[in-house]
């Protein structure tokens, strides 16, 4: 169950005659959102009736749905389990997040190291929901 999908157009890429993975336009930012203790009340899978009376942190909900209504692509990515979709469906719809996708089963414990050949861009989530700043920081790449 999505909330007020909209289409989102992908550009085909074509290298030496083969086509690659389609990537969104420049202007376009592709958002995994974690749930739990992101834009919601920290709940873990052991305790899932707690799911459905989550906290919403507003800031997340305005926040999101704005990046939503700009155009940009909403997926939330979490560590619940796929026996939990519904109900987790039910309480963004409840709390009314505009999304195009839910992808469960996110592996736990954070450290995440994402290896991708598409640019990926990671913010961790510190206690408020805003528009994202530029800051330079240290990070790690593959050895050229």
């Amino acid at each position: 169950m999505k909330n007020k999908k909209s289409e989102v157009e992908l550009i085909e890429l074509v290298e030496n005659g083969k086509l690659l993975s389609p990537v969104l336009p420049e202007h376009v930012k592709n958002y995994l959102i974690d749930i739990d203790g992101t834009v919601c009340d920290d709940i873990p899978n052991e305790e899932p009736e707690r799911m459905v009376t989550a906290y919403l942190y507003p800031d997340a909900l305005e926040t999101v749905n704005k990046w939503f209504d700009e155009g940009h692509v909403i997926t939330f990515f979490t560590s619940r389990l796929e026996e939990h979709r519904d109900i987790t469906e039910v309480w963004l719809k409840k709390n009314g997040f505009n999304y195009h996708g839910l992808l469960m089963g996110k592996p736990r414990g954070g450290n995440y190291h994402w290896i991708d050949n598409h640019i990926v861009r990671a913010t961790r989530y510190e206690g408020k929901f805003t528009d994202l700043i530029e800051k330079s920081v240290n990070i790690q790449v593959f050895e050229e």
